[in-house]
């Protein structure tokens, strides 16, 4: 069954293929912020590139969990929004730690450079923080 570009685009779903493609999309968004605070902060305020990474992560973070309730995921576990976040942004702190820990290797154990390393990086995590969210905090409520 095909749906149509309103159901992509606007309004409320509990398709998975739906959420996917917006979280895709927020994904992006979180990203640009993310890669560009990296990049400013490692390049211009000459900060080490590890802590730059934590540093655009949480700006990262925000970004993700704002558009996330607006726009991706419909149904909600949790009643009480600051545990709601909190568990986000714990999901959100291990995906950091993978990013990391990817980071790492990448850049210090093959020679890559840190960007490019992030570039892998966001692909795994991306599976991560998609998975653990929607089956933590964003699926219907058991009766």
């Amino acid at each position: 069954m095909t749906s149509s570009p309103n159901t992509w685009l606007r309004g409320r779903s509990d398709r998975l293929h739906v959420q996917f493609f917006r979280y895709v999309a927020v994904g992006g968004v979180a990203f640009v912020v993310d890669f560009t605070l990296l990049v400013l902060l490692t390049e211009l305020a000459g900060v080490h590139y590890l802590l730059s990474a934590g540093l655009a992560f949480c700006a990262g973070l925000l970004v993700n969990y704002a558009l996330s309730i607006a726009w991706v995921f419909s149904s909600r576990m949790l009643r009480d929004r600051r545990a709601e976040f909190a568990i986000f942004a714990l999901v959100g702190i291990a995906g950091l730690g993978f990013t990391e820990l990817i980071l790492f290797i990448g850049t210090e154990g093959v020679g890559l450079d840190y960007r490019l390393s992030k570039l892998f990086a966001v692909g795994v995590v991306l599976m991560w923080n998609f998975g653990a969210r929607k089956f933590l905090l964003f699926r219907e409520r058991p009766r």
